[in-house]
């Protein structure tokens, strides 16, 4: 590390503690060349977990974007705010397992991990979300979802 006063790359760590609960290492240290001592922070620099669009563009993952979908489609249900939390946190969860290497999901893999488990909670709310991720053209292709959601309760 270069010694802020001498400009050196010679330097010996005196002391190390662990802060913020693990998550940063703070470094005591003494440059060689003058003596200057001097204080430096390590932490892990994350990649941050991001969605792939449509269209290829790669943007970060926004629980809130999330979260405002899942409340549109659970509105005036009879589905708690807490409920809703559990839900959004379990979907981000799911998300980050299912790609934990590369970091990336597709809209179309979060948006059926989210349908997955509307489906469980409240069939309306999968309908209403449905309609919105899978942009149906025609009523035909909205009927045949209803359809498939009735079909999928009597199994």
């Amino acid at each position: 590390m270069r010694c802020p006063y001498c400009g050196s790359l010679d330097d010996k760590v005196i002391e190390s503690r662990t802060m913020a609960n693990g998550e940063t290492i703070r470094r005591r240290r003494e440059c060689n060349a003058c003596g200057y001592r001097f204080t430096s922070y390590e932490r892990v620099e994350e990649k941050p977990f991001m969605v792939i669009k449509r269209d290829g563009r790669r943007q970060p993952f926004d629980r809130a974007k999330l979260s405002k979908g899942i409340e549109r489609a659970l509105e005036k249900r009879t589905i708690g705010s807490a409920a809703i939390d559990n839900l959004v946190s379990e979907i981000e969860d799911a998300a980050i397992m299912s790609s934990k290497t590369s970091r990336e999901i597709s809209t179309e893999k979060l948006g059926e991990l989210v349908l997955e488990r509307l489906y469980k909670l409240d069939k309306v709310a999968y309908i209403r979300f449905a309609s919105a991720y899978k942009h149906f053209e025609t009523l035909e292709e909205f009927l045949t979802e209803i359809k498939n959601a009735e079909g999928k309760t009597h199994e």
